[in-house]
């Protein structure tokens, strides 16, 4: 049986913090997620409690609000919709691929599924909750 998709929210007492790389560059090539990624002029660059990678510029500027909990702090501010993997597999993402296992959640910032992620269950369950207003 398919695990239920749900609406979650960002916990609001786990921000981020994100510097816009905002340099003159062709980008930035690195390997995360078991594959290669790649990031552009404009994108940010993400430290998610130790976790580092880059989003891109539209999705973070669209899911994204400054906090006042110091310099570079962010909150995600949108609602994700998720559901936790049967098997193991990989969506494409903005930045390159991501490859997860079983039991790790599938994760899109728009309802139509679009802008995908993939992130381990004990992240996921640590950083958000379902959304009991939907």
């Amino acid at each position: 049986m398919a695990h239920p998709r749900r609406r979650y929210v960002r916990r609001p007492d786990k921000p981020v913090v994100a510097i816009r790389l905002d340099l003159d560059t062709d980008g930035l090539v690195y390997r995360k997620w078991d594959d290669e990624q790649r990031a552009k002029k404009g994108d940010w660059l993400v430290d998610n409690d130790g976790d580092v990678y880059t989003v891109d510029a539209a999705s973070f500027e669209r899911t994204y609000r400054k906090t006042d909990a110091g310099p570079g702090a962010y909150v995600k501010t949108t609602p994700v919709w998720a559901t936790k993997a049967e098997k193991a597999g990989s969506v494409a993402t903005k930045e390159g691929r991501t490859h997860y296992q079983a039991g790790d959640y599938v994760v899109s910032n728009s309802e139509d599924d679009s802008d995908q992620y993939a992130m381990s269950a004990a992240k996921f369950e640590s950083l958000y909750t379902p959304d009991e207003s939907s």
